[in-house]
């Protein structure tokens, strides 16, 4: 599979219109691991450890072919066990999070979701138990980790019904979202982090002191980083409702520097307490931020 075939690699809007999460999901893992099988990335796949011979019901993609031509003999190719990881998935559906500057760009809970599926198919190929949890201002769906075969599907179950919330991260629904992640393990967290940052950090301070390993994607639309609009707007907070009047043109200085300055500070202060921090737009190819959620697993392998 060519780079320019792989659907990873390709405006996420456009991927979005080949068909429902599932198909997404299952066409952008596949171009992923083409693509890393053929790069010098190491410590995620599983080591090729030796043939033998192919059995009903083992899957033709790990025929080796070339041995068959040699030998007019089907075999598979067999792989070291790798030691099973706890993986859970951690996202945020508040309102803000269903919003898209541009109409030809999926919303951030949109392009989220496709993220959780592919994410959790690609733990779960690495025999990892997997689980999710949506949240907003409480927990709305929870799915224990697991490694069964249907695992995925009952996790994509769940992220394809979970609407968007009403309204943003409170303090209890952080505290439960921890109390549940109990046993050690890689935390994606998934948000816009439009809520109170120090509150968040404490949660996430709090499960690196457990031990786990916390990766989080501050997922934002293009048009968040930049004012823009007509010399004069009507603004709606969409958690709220509450309206405000302004004028893009005087705020826009100040507003792309607050901005700029609230990355750097989630940056900085995830990197002081060593959780990882990813600045993720949604125009951002789903192949490069599972790049980045596989590099930090590798560290747990």
């Amino acid at each position: 599979m060519s780079a320019a075939n792989r659907i990873d690699l390709l405006d996420p809007y456009e991927v979005a219109q080949l068909g429902g999460v599932e198909i997404v999901a299952e066409g952008v893992v596949e171009g992923f691991l083409a693509g890393l099988h053929r790069s010098p990335f190491r410590g995620f796949s599983v080591e090729f450890a030796e043939h033998r011979p192919y059995q009903a019901g083992d899957e033709l993609r790990y025929v080796d072919w070339r041995m068959l031509a040699r030998s007019d003999r089907l075999f598979v190719k067999q792989y070291e066990e790798e030691t099973n990881l706890r993986s859970m998935i951690v996202l945020d559906v508040s309102a803000s999070m269903d919003w898209s500057g541009a109409e030809r760009r999926l919303t951030k809970l949109a392009y989220a979701k496709r993220l959780v599926a592919a994410l959790a198919l690609v733990f779960l190929r690495q025999r990892d138990a997997t689980g999710f949890i949506g949240f907003d201002d409480t927990v709305r769906s929870v799915v224990p980790a697991r490694a069964r075969r249907q695992q995925w599907w009952t996790l994509l179950s769940a992220v394809q019904n979970l609407p968007a919330g009403r309204g943003t991260a409170a303090a209890d629904a952080l505290k439960r979202v921890t109390s549940m992640l109990r046993r050690r393990g890689l935390v994606v967290f998934i948000s816009d982090m439009l809520f109170d940052r120090d509150l968040a950090l404490l949660a996430l301070q709090f499960l690196r002191h457990r031990g786990h390993q916390v990766l989080v994607f501050h997922i934002m639309d293009p048009a968040e980083l930049m004012l823009e609009g007509p010399p004069e707007a009507r603004f709606q907070d969409l958690e709220t409702g509450e309206l405000v009047s302004a004028r893009p043109r005087e705020l826009r200085a100040a507003y792309n520097e607050t901005v700029r300055r609230t990355i750097a500070a989630w940056r900085l202060q995830c990197r002081r307490s060593g959780i990882a921090y990813h600045h993720v737009l949604t125009d951002t190819p789903f192949g490069y931020v599972l790049r980045r959620a596989m590099l930090r697993r590798a560290r747990l392998g």
